[in-house]
């Protein structure tokens, strides 16, 4: 099973939903207080799936990505 970690700073690009919706498909999620992404974390919604780092212009297109890597 993927390991799939949120960062809580990264709320404001609505990734929250993607949470939701990953739980939905009862995937395990974390979300941490700080993965140490800062640069990335403040210009779009990201995630990490399995300790590599993915990103979308959205977060549609990151739930998209993320699923595709499942």
């Amino acid at each position: 099973m993927a390991d799939i970690k949120f960062c809580e700073n990264n709320f404001q690009f609505d990734v929250e939903d993607v949470i939701n919706r990953l739980k939905d498909k009862d995937i395990e999620v974390e979300v941490e207080s700080c993965l140490g992404y800062c640069g990335d974390c403040a210009v779009g919604p990201f995630a990490l799936v399995n300790d590599e780092i993915v990103q979308g212009e959205s977060a549609e297109e990151l739930y998209e990505i993320i699923k595709e890597s499942l």
